[in-house]
Order: structure tokens, then C-alpha cells, then sequence
């Protein structure tokens, strides 16, 4: 077998024990500077260039490292930075951090750009922003070049990669009367000027990765494409020999294949994974003299690799490409696994064998590529037997379900006019999503439990002196609806899948969601359901010390296996009807203990939906929905159901939401600026709504006047009578006194709007 090249799309960049974001926190709280900050970036870079090197990758990617986000970085490369940051005077890594999580101080008070979902991952991406006098253009130091010069200078030929062109004015907001077309010439002169002083710093190759390309295209989309790449390489071949590597991930090209294959790249990479046409693509022709990067090795998961499986991909892919021309890769960035299976010090080995996280994963690309006949065969041992025996009575109980489990009674109208009458809330009822802030101490204090340092009984009394302290400061700032604070809980994912059968727990798996923001997901070993009650405890308590409605807390089964590492030995379909039942045990003792408003939060609904609208229902809505409705079908009249969703684009599914068939829905939607409100108000949305109305994840202050302007704008598409008042998200990640200063604030607009 051809001892085949190898590539890596992107390494994790956080540091195995998160070093990168406590390291940012600091430099955030002025404890270290930046060039010590800068130390520690410079460290985990070298980290990862080091492990890909002794795994033998062929391409080692450069660049793929941030200190919030790529698609931010990319808008700093090339100067497209809107003038309120540039005018706030700071030096250009706070104005870069300004631009991500917002500024509120001496030099100013300005908003953070929006966030996105990145695709279909658990990532979040910072949304360009372009006005008709934005200019893209190239300094003098570049982050590209510097960080191509610093792997050399350590001894490694990188490729330096670059959020694409195409994918960057496709992702990006416009303000202005000029679109993407508008910007495509000077974007590719500035793109190509960065290649080509990566060229002179003396790179062999540069990357420009074009996700974008895996969407439905139309015409005027592949058209942008083709002039910009037309435009890129041109510019690009008249100065320099310096080769293209065009880099696609998350699903196939269909539309753009033949534009990508006719544009003369020397490296065409394409995701066998997520791909469902990408073999039958390539079958159709292939360039003669392209080097074809096949994404075989799963970036997104942490299964181990069925290495017979992946031979004979390879030889289908042989039949279209000869082998000297493939360079076997992950399927996307390894950014979306954690760093490595060695850092599980508890999970068993007949666990541990199973997994393969990022740098396992260079070992698998190794192995596949070279032929390791021990390997091989160590991994056909692996897959000889079944992983689990699974539990045949949880399958038993889906496939019992009827169409009497997907449905509640009486309809939505009839339970408004029932719960108007039992919870007589004002007009604009104030509540929060569910979280308050995390304290140093609170943290300390489930650590100490987990340690057997505090006994149960201790660490119960503390909580209930948070909860009851959580509720008395909601007294007292005047909200309507109270929560309990959640201070049990570690992650809305992970506390959940702790207290489930089936369920497999890491110690040190983290892996980045946004900027600082790391989490931790559980593993679907098995078939799960619920061992005990979860959360009643906690509830029944904070609703015996207030006359006020408190919301139950709970993550939905689409969250909870949507931010979880599934199997994949089972249909997602199964797996999150699964979780459904197991949620639905906790919604109806929730009830029973007197809990009557119950949230269950689909923050990660819309993470999942297939990047192809045909396959929306099908593939996904289809089961989806489905799973939440299972969870609350079976509760009284009297009883409401909230759910919570955040940092999606949600309007063109806005349809299927209602579906979903809850009382009341809080949206994120203070930085996306409300535009999903057109959506709700054309789509006749019935669901009762609280689009956030300011962002939890910035630590300004949002004034009152801020907080009414907001509410006019929702009134202005939303009833009155439908309107709830919240934040956007969860309070875990933010300080006191800001959280009391903005929700304060928040009470007092709401209090405006019943005045007028």
C-alpha cells in the first residue's frame, strides 16, 4: 500500500487544560499583560504544530489558532472593522476583544458583533459587519505571516490557513446598500496580496477554507465564488508559485463541484463524511493534476475509526483519483474534539479504547495511511464484537410510544385562558432564562463535594442558602417569574447525562464553544433513561420560599443530545427519543411536587438542521420536534411549558418552533437585532415570546432607556399581550454586580412599558 501524505484542517487551540482561556480572563481583568498573554498562545501553538509533527501529518495547518474566533481574525487580517470599535482608541487586541464580547469603560460603550452558529457544529462564529465604506485592506504585520513565520522559525513547514473569501462576505452583515458582489474584486486583491506575502516569508502552500461552498448555491452565489477565485489565483500565479489548496468541510459540493474542479487549485479538499454525494461527485471526474484532500477520518465525533471501513473508501476513491494524488484528512478541524484520550485518567480502558480524540485522531490518519499491519489488526479486534448490551427496556418504551405521546391536551388557546386565570401575571411578566453567576465559591464548593471533602448534607445546606438568597434578590428587584438559580448545576448538558443511565462522563475533554466559553460533553455509551428525579429536590425547595411562580428548570432531549458526543451505532432519532422519555419522567414529578411553570430549554434546536433545507424535515425536524412534544404531552392544562433557544437563526424555521406546541418561547435576539421578530409576525406566531432584550454574554451594563427602546421595537411586531421580558441567555458566566445592575434595569423598563 502507497505510504499516502496526510493533512490536519485545524488543531484545538484552547490548551488540554484550558490554559488559553484563563489566560484570556486574566488579561481581561488586567492580572497579565499581553505580552504574557501572547506567551501562553505562543505555547499552545508550538503544542500542536509538535504533536502533528511526531504523528508525521504531511500538512500542518498554521493560523487555525485564535484567541476568540477565525471569522473575527479574518475581518481584523483585512482591516474590516467597524469604525465604533477603531474609534474607541484601544490597542488592537482590546479592540479586537471589544469587537467580540463588547466594551463598557473609559474609552467608551459599544456592543459586541453579533454571534453565529458555525454550520451545523456546537461552535460559534463573530458575524462580520460591512458598510458601504468599508475598505478591505492588508497592514504591514499580519497574523497569517507571523504565525507561518513563528512554526518556521520552530522548525515547521506549515499551511497557513485562511477563512475563504467567498465564505467570508457570505457570512458577513450588511448595513449598507452594497452586497458581497460589491466587495469581490478588492477582497480577492487583498486575499491575494496575504498569499503572496505568505509566499515571500516562504510558504509552499496556502489553504483558504470555504465551508460556505457545502450550501445550497444558486447561480448568483456560484458566480461570486467563480469571480472571486478567478480574480484570487490569477493575482496569485503572475507573482508567485505558491500553490492553492481549496478546503471544504461540514457536507458536499454539489452545486460547486464542477466551478471548483475547473478553477485550476493544486489541492481540492472534500468531506467523505458529512458528504453524502462526494464519492459520486468525484466518480464524475476529478482533475488530472490536483491533489485531492479526502476528509475520512471524523473531525466532529470521538469514535474511533472503523479502519476497515476506511480502506475500502479509499479504494472507491482510487478508482477516480490515483493514489499518489490523495492526502488522507480529518473531515473538518479537529477544533471540535478535545485534545486527547490521556488526559482521562478515570474512564476504564474498555471505555478509553473506543474513543479518539485530536490526537488520537493524528494517529488514526497515520495508521490508514501507512498500512500499520499491527494497527490494522488491533483495530479489527476493536470492532469484532458489540460495544454495549444496551438496555432492551428503554427500546422497548420508544417503540411503545404513540401518537397520544406526541400530542397535549387541550390545544394552546384553550391552556392560555387556563393559566391566564391561574397565574394572573402583569402585562410584560418579567423572568430570567434560569442561571444566576457561578461564584468562585459556588464552584469551590460542588468541587469540594465531588472531592468527599464536604459531606452531602453540607453541600445541600449551602445550595439552599444560595437558592434562598437567589430568590429573595428576585423579590426584591421585582421579578414575576423566579428560578432557583441553578447553582448545582456544573453545565446544562452535563448535569443533565450525569444523573442518566447510559451515559459516559470525561474529566478533561474540553472542547471550545465561543471566545473563553468551553465545554465539556458527555458521551451516549448506551440506551439511556433517568435512574432518580434530577432537579425536583432543588425546585420544590425555592418554590416553598416564595408566593411567586418558579420555574422548573430542565435541558430538553434535542440540547441534551445535540451537545453531547453521540453514538453512532444508533439513529440520532432513537437516541434523543430516548432522552425525551427519561425528560418527561422529571417534567411530571416536577408537577407533582407543585412546580407549575416548567422550562425546558432547546437552546441547541436549530444547532443540527441539516445545512441543505431538502433534508430539513427528513433528516431532522421530522424527529425533533417530535422529542420535545413527547416531553410535555402528558401535563395538566393548568401546568406551563417554556422553552428557551439561543445563538441560531431561527426565521425560516419559525413554523416548526410553534410546533414545538409550548406556552411561552424566550429567544436570543439582543445581538442579532431582533431580527427574528419579522419572522414571528409573519408566520402569525402563537407562541407566547421573550426575545432577549439585552446580551448575557458581553459584561456591559445595558441602560433602562436601552432595554425600552428594545421593548418598543418587539411591541412593534409582537402583541402586547404575548410579550415576555428576559435577557437573552443564562446568567452562569457573569459577575454579580453587573448581573444585579442590568436586571434591575431590565425590571424597571418592563415597569416603563405597563406605565405607557
Amino acid at each position: 500500500m502507497t505510504n499516502r501524505k496526510t493533512s490536519v484542517i485545524g488543531f484545538p487551540r484552547i490548551g488540554k487544560k484550558r490554559e488559553l482561556k484563563f489566560a484570556s480572563e486574566s488579561f481581561f481583568k488586567g492580572d497579565i499583560n499581553e505580552a504574557e498573554l501572547s506567551q501562553v498562545a505562543s505555547d499552545l501553538r508550538r503544542y500542536g504544530w509538535s504533536k502533528q509533527s511526531e504523528a508525521g501529518i504531511t500538512f500542518i495547518p498554521s493560523n487555525d489558532f485564535s484567541f476568540y474566533d477565525n471569522v473575527l481574525d479574518a475581518a481584523f487580517i483585512f482591516g474590516v472593522i467597524p469604525a465604533r470599535y477603531r474609534n474607541l482608541g484601544l490597542g488592537s487586541l482590546e479592540t479586537y476583544f471589544a469587537a467580540s464580547h463588547g466594551y463598557q469603560g473609559e474609552k467608551g460603550d459599544v456592543k459586541a458583533l453579533p454571534m453565529k452558529k458555525w454550520f451545523n457544529t456546537n461552535y460559534h462564529y463573530i458575524e462580520p459587519e460591512i458598510d458601504d465604506t468599508t475598505t478591505f485592506s492588508v497592514s504591514d504585520s499580519i497574523k497569517p505571516v507571523d504565525e507561518f513565520s513563528e512554526a518556521k522559525a520552530a522548525g515547521y513547514q506549515t499551511v497557513p490557513t485562511l477563512t475563504g473569501a467567498f465564505t467570508f462576505l457570505s457570512l458577513a452583515r450588511y448595513t449598507g446598500s452594497k452586497r458581497a458582489k460589491d466587495f469581490a474584486t478588492e477582497a480577492a486583491e487583498a486575499y491575494a496580496q496575504v498569499a503572496l506575502r505568505l509566499a515571500e516569508a516562504g510558504a509552499e502552500w496556502v489553504s483558504f477554507a470555504e465551508p460556505s461552498l457545502v450550501l445550497e448555491l444558486n447561480e448568483e452565489q456560484r458566480s461570486l465564488f467563480k469571480a472571486i477565485y478567478t480574480d484570487i489565483i490569477s493575482r496569485i500565479r503572475k507573482a508567485s508559485g505558491l500553490k492553492i489548496l481549496l478546503q471544504t468541510y461540514f457536507g458536499d459540493i454539489r452545486e460547486a463541484y464542477a466551478d471548483v474542479t475547473s478553477l485550476g487549485f493544486d489541492g481540492i479538499g472534500l468531506d467523505f463524511i458529512e458528504g453524502r454525494k462526494t464519492l459520486e461527485l468525484l466518480q464524475g471526474g476529478f482533475p488530472k493534476d490536483t491533489l485531492l484532500f479526502a476528509g475520512i477520518v471524523n473531525g466532529k465525533n470521538i469514535w474511533r475509526a472503523n479502519y476497515a471501513d476506511k480502506l475500502e473508501l479509499l479504494k472507491e476513491i482510487e478508482r477516480a483519483v490515483p493514489a499518489d494524488n490523495i492526502v488522507i484528512g480529518t473531515s473538518c478541524s479537529l477544533l471540535h474534539v478535545p485534545y486527547t484520550v490521556t488526559s482521562e485518567e478515570k474512564l476504564p480502558e474498555e471505555k478509553l479504547r473506543h474513543f479518539a480524540f485530536a490526537e488520537e485522531k493524528l494517529t488514526e490518519l497515520s495508521d490508514i495511511a501507512g498500512g500499520n499491519a499491527d494497527a490494522l489488526q488491533a483495530n479489527k479486534f476493536l470492532f469484532a464484537g458489540p460495544r454495549t448490551e444496551g438496555n432492551a427496556e428503554v427500546r422497548q418504551n420508544v417503540s411503545r410510544l404513540s401518537a397520544a405521546d406526541f400530542e397535549r391536551k387541550p390545544s394552546r388557546s384553550e391552556r392560555r385562558k387556563v393559566q391566564d386565570e391561574v397565574f394572573k401575571l402583569p402585562a410584560f411578566p418579567t423572568t430570567t432564562i434560569g442561571s444566576f453567576p457561578q461564584t468562585a465559591e459556588v464552584r469551590a464548593k460542588r468541587a469540594a463535594l465531588k472531592k468527599g471533602t464536604i459531606t452531602r448534607e453540607e453541600y445541600v445546606e449551602y445550595n439552599r442558602a444560595k437558592i434562598a438568597e437567589c430568590i429573595r434578590l428576585q423579590e426584591q428587584l421585582g421579578f414575576d417569574v423566579l428560578v432557583h438559580g441553578e447553582f448545582e448545576r456544573n453545565d446544562m448538558v452535563e448535569y443533565f447525562g450525569s444523573k442518566m443511565n447510559g451515559y459516559v462522563f470525561t474529566q478533561n475533554a474540553w472542547v471550545q464553544s465561543y471566545g473563553t466559553r468551553c465545554v465539556k460533553p458527555p458521551v451516549v455509551w448506551s440506551d439511556v433513561s433517568r435512574k432518580a428525579p434530577i432537579t425536583v429536590e432543588w425546585s420544590v425547595y425555592a418554590q416553598s420560599l416564595t408566593d411567586k411562580p418558579v420555574k422548573g428548570m430542565l435541558t430538553g432531549p434535542v440540547t441534551i443530545l445535540n451537545w453531547s458526543f453521540p453514538r453512532e451505532d444508533v439513529s440520532l432519532k432513537e437516541q434523543s427519543l430516548q432522552i425525551a422519555l427519561a425528560i418527561r419522567d422529571e417534567v411530571l414529578d416536577l408537577e407533582r411536587g407543585g412546580i407549575k411553570i416548567i422550562q425546558v430549554d432547546e437552546a441547541a434546536l436549530r444547532e443540527k438542521l441539516p445545512l441543505r433545507r431538502s433534508a430539513w424535515h427528513s433528516d431532522y425536524l421530522d424527529w425533533a420536534i417530535p422529542a420535545f412534544r413527547v416531553v410535555h404531552s402528558g401535563v395538566k392544562p393548568e401546568t406551563q411549558i417554556h422553552t428557551h433557544m439561543c445563538y441560531s437563526e431561527f426565521s425560516d424555521i419559525v413554523k416548526d418552533i410553534d410546533n414545538m406546541d409550548a406556552d411561552v418561547i424566550t429567544f436570543e435576539a439582543s445581538r442579532s437585532d431582533l431580527k427574528l421578530l419579522d419572522a414571528l409576525n409573519a408566520a402569525n406566531f402563537e407562541t407566547q415570546v421573550g426575545p432577549g432584550v439585552y446580551d448575557i454574554h458581553s459584561p456591559r451594563v445595558p441602560s433602562v432607556n436601552e432595554i425600552v427602546d428594545t421593548l418598543h421595537k418587539i411591541l412593534a411586531k409582537i402583541p402586547s399581550a404575548n410579550v415576555w421580558v428576559n435577557p437573552d441567555c443564562g446568567l452562569k458566566t457573569r459577575g454579580e454586580k453587573e448581573t444585579v445592575e442590568s436586571l434591575r434595569n431590565l425590571v424597571s423598563a418592563a415597569a416603563i412599558l405597563r406605565n405607557e
